[in-house]
C-alpha cells in the first residue's frame, strides 16, 4: 500500500488529490489561479509559471490537510495538465514570457502557415493530426512568439510543454537536455512521430519561417510515455510543497488523457470529457490514420496501446453563451429540461460557435441554429445546444469506428455529465448506445493512478484502475427518442458536411424546415 498524489493543472485552477491505494481517495485540495485576457484581442489567453507553481503548493497544503495525513507519508506525485500550453524558456529554465494557454488563438496565421506549407511538401506528419495544424498547437505558438518578441530570441533555449516543465522544475532539472519530454503532449500537439524520426525535419521547419531554424534542436530532451519517471522531487520544492524529497515523478501528460485513464478506460471504450469544450479519447491496439481526428499517438494515454484524441472545440463554453445572453445561469436555465422530448423544439444547433476542432478541423465555423419562431426561448436553444453536441460526437465515433478503432462503451466523465443528467439521457439517444457515468469526480484521479504505478503500488495502470477507479452508474437509450433522433441526425449530418466543406456539392435544403416542425409536433402531441 502507498499513499501518492494525483496533481490536475485546469484551466482555472489546481486539483491535487491524495489516494491510498488501498481505501482510495483520501482528501483533495485545490486553488485558483489567474486567466489573463485582453478585451482587445479575443483570441489573448496566458497564465503566469509562477501563478502555477504557487496555486500548486498551496492546494497541495489543502490536500494534506485534508486527508489528515503527513506530508512525508506521500510516495510519489505525478501530474498533467491542459494542452497545449506553450512556455518559451531561457537559461537555466527560466520563463522568458508567460504560457500560451490552450485556448490562446492568436496563432491561427501561423497554424494555416504550417498547415499550406505541410500541404505543398507533401510533409507525411501533418496527416497524423488531422490534416491541418491548429493555432492551438505548439509550433504555430512558438513561432508566433519568435515573430512579436525580437528581443527576446536570442535568449531562447527552448520551448516547453506545461506538464513538462512542471515536471522539469520540480525535479530540479536545470538543463533542457535532461527535461523529460511527454510523448503524449508532443505527439499529440507538435508532429511528434517515432515512426517518422521524431519531430519534423529541420529542413520542412525553416521552409516554413526561417524564425524557425534550429527550433527542432531546441526541442531536444528525454521523449518518454508515462511509465518512464521524469525525475524525483527535489529538496527545494519537497519544502515548498510539504513533501518528502526524492519521491518519483513520473513523465506527465494531458489532462483529458490521463481524465480517460481515471475514468477506467480500456481498449474498446471511447471517453468524452465533457466539460468548457469536449476532449474525445479512445485507445487502440492498432496504429493507423483516421482522417479529420487531431491525433493518432502510440502510447499518449496507455504507455503500450495508440492513443486517438478528437474533440469538440466548445460544449461547456456554448451553453454558458447561451445563458449570459439570457441574463441567466446554466443551471437555472437548465431546470425544466428533464421534461422536453426529442425534437420538440423543433431546432437544430451546429456548435461550431468556436470553430470545428474534429472532423472538418476549420476554425473559421461558426454556430448555426436552424427553425427559429417568435415563441423560442433561451431554454430552447440550450436544450437543442446539447442536442447539437450529441450530434456532432456521434459524427465523430462514426468516423474513429470507420478506420478502426473499436467503440463497445461509451464513457461520459468531465465535470458536466457529473450534474447534468438530461446531456446524459440526450448522448445515450443520439449515439444509441448505453452511456456509463462514473459515480464519482475522476478529475486527478488519473495522476494519482499514474503515480501509484511509479511508487510501485501496482505492476500496472490496468491494476490501478481495478483498484482505484469508481463504479459507474449506466444510462440506456430509450427506443422511441432514439427513432426521432436517427431521423435528425441524418438531417443534421447532411447539414454539418454542407455547410462544414468548401467544395460540398448543392444540398436540397427546402425539406430542412418542414421536416423540423414535423418532428416537434409529433414529440408535443406525445407530450
Amino acid at each position: 500500500m502507498a499513499i501518492v498524489a494525483g496533481v490536475d493543472f485546469g484551466t482555472l485552477s489546481v486539483r491535487v488529490t491524495l489516494a491510498d491505494t488501498e481505501k482510495g481517495r483520501l482528501g483533495t485540495g485545490t486553488c485558483e489561479y489567474p486567466l489573463h485576457r485582453k478585451k482587445e484581442d479575443p483570441d489573448y489567453a496566458t497564465q503566469s509559471h509562477a501563478d502555477h507553481m504557487r496555486a500548486l503548493a498551496e492546494a497541495t497544503g489543502k490536500a494534506i490537510t485534508a486527508a489528515g495525513i503527513s506530508g512525508d507519508q506521500v510516495a510519489a506525485l505525478a501530474m498533467d495538465t491542459t494542452g497545449s500550453s506553450v512556455i518559451p524558456v531561457g537559461e537555466n529554465l527560466e520563463p522568458l514570457d508567460e504560457y500560451y494557454l490552450w485556448c490562446d488563438h492568436r496563432a491561427w496565421r501561423e497554424a494555416a502557415l504550417i498547415t499550406e506549407t505541410a500541404r505543398q511538401k507533401g510533409l507525411e506528419a501533418i496527416d497524423w493530426c488531422g490534416g491541418t495544424y491548429s493555432s492551438e498547437w505548439g509550433f504555430s505558438k512558438l513561432l508566433h512568439w519568435l515573430r512579436h518578441n525580437p528581443s527576446k530570441r536570442s535568449r531562447l533555449v527552448t520551448a516547453f510543454e506545461h506538464c513538462d516543465m512542471a515536471a522539469a522544475v520540480l525535479c530540479g532539472i536545470r538543463d533542457a537536455a535532461e527535461a523529460p519530454r511527454s510523448i503524449c503532449a508532443m505527439g499529440h500537439k507538435w508532429m511528434w512521430n517515432a515512426s517518422l524520426g521524431g519531430l519534423p525535419a529541420e529542413e520542412f521547419l525553416a521552409s516554413v519561417d526561417p524564425l524557425l531554424k534550429g527550433v527542432r534542436g531546441k526541442l531536444d530532451g528525454r521523449y518518454a510515455s508515462s511509465e518512464k519517471i521524469a525525475g524525483q522531487l527535489a529538496p527545494e520544492w519537497a519544502a515548498k510543497l510539504g513533501l518528502r524529497e526524492g519521491i518519483p515523478i513520473p513523465v506527465g501528460a494531458f489532462d483529458a488523457h490521463w481524465d480517460a485513464v481515471g475514468a477506467g478506460a480500456r481498449t474498446g471504450d471511447v471517453v468524452n470529457v465533457v466539460g468548457t469544450s469536449t476532449c474525445i479519447i479512445a485507445m487502440s491496439d492498432e496504429t493507423q490514420l483516421i482522417p479529420g481526428v487531431c491525433g493518432v499517438v502510440r502510447g499518449s494515454v496507455h504507455p503500450g496501446k495508440t492513443g486517438v484524441e478528437a474533440g469538440l472545440s466548445a460544449t461547456g463554453d456554448i451553453f454558458e453563451a447561451i445563458a449570459r445572453r439570457a441574463g441567466a445561469s446554466v443551471a437555472a436555465l437548465s431546470r425544466g429540461l428533464e421534461g422536453y422530448r426529442a425534437g420538440q423544439t423543433g431546432l437544430l444547433r451546429l456548435t461550431w460557435d468556436n470553430g470545428d476542432r474534429t472532423v472538418l478541423v476549420n476554425p473559421e465555423l461558426g454556430g448555426m441554429t436552424l427553425g427559429w419562431h417568435l415563441t423560442h426561448s433561451a431554454q430552447d436553444e440550450l436544450f437543442a445546444a446539447i442536442e447539437g453536441t450529441a450530434f456532432h460526437t456521434r459524427v465523430i465515433l462514426e468516423r474513429m469506428e470507420q478506420h478502426g478503432v473499436p467503440i463497445r462503451r461509451v464513457i461520459n466523465a468531465g465535470g458536466i455529465p457529473q450534474k447534468n443528467e438530461v446531456l446524459n439521457r440526450i448522448y445515450a439517444n443520439v449515439l444509441n448506445k448505453p452511456v456509463l457515468i462514473p459515480q464519482g469526480d475522476v478529475t486527478s484521479l488519473g495522476s494519482a493512478l499514474f503515480a501509484a504505478v511509479a511508487a510501485g503500488a501496482f505492476r500496472s495502470i490496468e491494476d490501478a484502475q481495478k483498484k482505484l477507479c469508481p463504479p459507474y452508474r449506466t444510462v440506456e437509450p430509450e427506443p422511441a427518442a432514439a427513432r426521432v433522433y436517427e431521423e435528425l441526425y441524418g438531417i443534421y449530418r447532411e447539414l454539418y458536411f454542407a455547410f462544414g466543406t468548401a467544395e460540398a456539392a448543392a444540398l436540397p435544403v427546402g425539406r430542412i424546415l418542414p421536416a423540423l416542425r414535423r418532428l416537434a409536433a409529433a414529440a408535443r402531441g406525445a407530450a
